[in-house]
């Protein structure tokens, strides 16, 4: 017979779970997984742990099945609507009860692709035979409130131990560990027109010159601090490149703004939202007084809300959102935003949606109470650990290689800090700085030394564009070659 006191030994993230003595193992969803194990006796588990992605999370959970046969009987909760919104726990039911079939991964190699009508992957690593023998052997039982999982966990926990279904099964997990280029650790600004073009921006920048450092829950990520993202341009019912390469779909958005917009009640062992905090976990209704207050006081510079709880320090569960603060200039609303911790990957563009919504949902409000009619500004989001997980670093190093250089091409080379004209005056090369709208001109530059002159309009334009830089490094060699061979110069023109 089975040993009571046999632990289970994950092989896989085990800093994330939970883990007894019992035979069942217990996946909670988005429900914290603290909130059941105080319910609970070590000997009636034998590990709890939650499922987020059921495109991220799973092949884990199988792997760390497949290596402790003593575990019998697995309780899925799916009881929130982050549950339902995110699909793991379905998808994870669905593989239990639907099985599997052979399929590619978003990167093109061999996997196992659940039969579900939510997308949901197993590593191709894994054999079939394994997963049939799995599938046939553990006895699943789904749970729709915290007080029915309890339950059901503890019946589990009182049956008469089970013999092991056999031997432990492991097999290799592949690792990817990406090339880093040098480059600043803190402080990036990043621009797009849309949350598609900056995200895949984004990405690339993380990619590129991230620090690889460990995470703290059994894997490592590359990160980035303080990352600056600027979205101007977002249409109202957000842009979804087709074929869509987000890792939202527009129904996905649709369910997540509430979470955003909407007040929730506050249910034992259920995570807060966004729009909890916003709406009623400090006693006020915070977007209703920025609202209030931007009416009463249009360039108001203290229209902020808060979402971190000092109790956070001691409680856990501290929200990734911690601060937003909404301006207006010249007619003209902008959001800023500022993220503690962001899964650059897979978290913020639902973040970005999210927010762009909240934007303008506090633009309509104040049009609807008042006589102001605004724009809509930029989105402004500061991630201040902005980081993208390894099992989702092969997925970011083919959106690059499919999206990035044509995203790049598409560019309209605008730039903030003006125009530069470029001639030759009393054999000296002249550039002339105007606006970048109306061509107003601000600044003049005048040299023979054409390095001596591209610094000088650095210094002075600290913000211009990199390419613009490189562009003006280009023509003003040419001007300075055309004086010393005694050549004509037209910007744009000639060698």
């Amino acid at each position: 017979m089975l040993a009571v006191d046999q632990t289970y030994k994950p092989l896989y993230k085990p800093n994330q779970l939970i883990c007894g003595s019992g035979h069942t193992v217990v996946v909670t969803g988005w429900t914290v997984k603290k909130a059941i194990a105080k319910q609970l006796e070590p000997h009636e588990y034998a590990a709890i742990g939650q499922l987020y992605s059921p495109t991220r999370g799973i092949s884990f959970l199988i792997r760390n099945l497949l290596a402790n046969p003593h575990a019998r009987f697995l309780v899925v909760l799916n009881i929130t609507k982050e549950d339902k919104n995110a699909g793991g726990s379905q998808c994870l039911l669905d593989f239990f009860r639907n099985g599997f079939d052979p399929g590619i991964s978003d990167t093109g190699k061999p996997c196992w692709v659940i039969r579900s009508k939510i997308t949901g992957y197993i590593s191709g690593a894994i054999d079939q035979d394994a997963l049939e023998i799995l599938r046939n052997s553990i006895e699943v039982l789904a749970a729709h409130s915290v007080s029915e999982g309890v339950r059901v966990i503890k019946d589990c926990g009182r049956r008469s131990p089970r013999e092991p279904w056999g031997s432990p099964i492991t097999f290799p997990l592949q690792e990817n560990q990406p090339t880093v280029l040098p480059g600043p650790r803190y402080g990036h600004r990043i621009e797009g027109k849309t949350v598609a073009e900056t995200w895949v921006k984004i990405i690339h920048r993380i990619k590129t010159t991230g620090t690889i450092r460990p995470t703290g829950y059994d894997g490592q990520w590359q990160e980035l601090i303080d990352l600056v993202a600027v979205v101007t341009d977002e249409p109202p019912n957000f842009y979804f490149p087709e074929p869509n390469y987000l890792p939202v779909s527009r129904e996905f958005i649709g369910e997540y703004l509430s979470q955003v917009l909407d007040d929730a009640p506050k249910r034992e062992g259920v995570k807060y939202t966004y729009g909890q905090r916003l709406r009623s976990w400090f006693g006020k209704d915070q977007i209703e007084q920025v609202i209030n207050k931007l009416i009463n006081e249009i360039d108001a510079a203290s229209a902020v809300m808060s979402l971190w709880d000092v109790m956070d320090h001691e409680k856990g569960g501290s929200p990734c959102l911690n601060h937003i603060w909404v301006r207006v200039v010249n007619n003209e609303i902008s959001l800023t935003a500022t993220l503690r911790s962001n899964d650059m990957f897979a978290a913020w563009v639902a973040n970005a949606m999210g927010l762009r919504a909240l934007q303008q949902h506090i633009r309509d409000e104040i049009g609807r109470r008042s006589d102001y009619e605004l724009t809509m500004g930029p989105l402004i989001t500061i991630s201040q650990s902005a980081h993208i997980y390894d099992d989702t670093w092969e997925n970011s190093d083919r959106l690059i290689a499919d999206q990035y250089q044509a995203i790049c091409q598409q560019r309209d080379y605008h730039d903030p800090s003006g125009n530069f004209l470029i001639e030759i005056a009393a054999n000296e090369i002249l550039v002339t700085q105007t606006t970048p709208g109306s061509g107003e001109v601000v600044q003049q530059y005048r040299s023979r030394n054409p390095l001596k002159l591209v610094q000088e309009i650095c210094m002075a334009a600290p913000t211009i564009h990199p390419e613009h830089a490189g562009y003006l490094g280009l023509e003003i060699h040419k001007a300075f070659h055309a004086i010393k061979t005694g050549t004509s110069y037209v910007q744009d023109q000639g060698q």
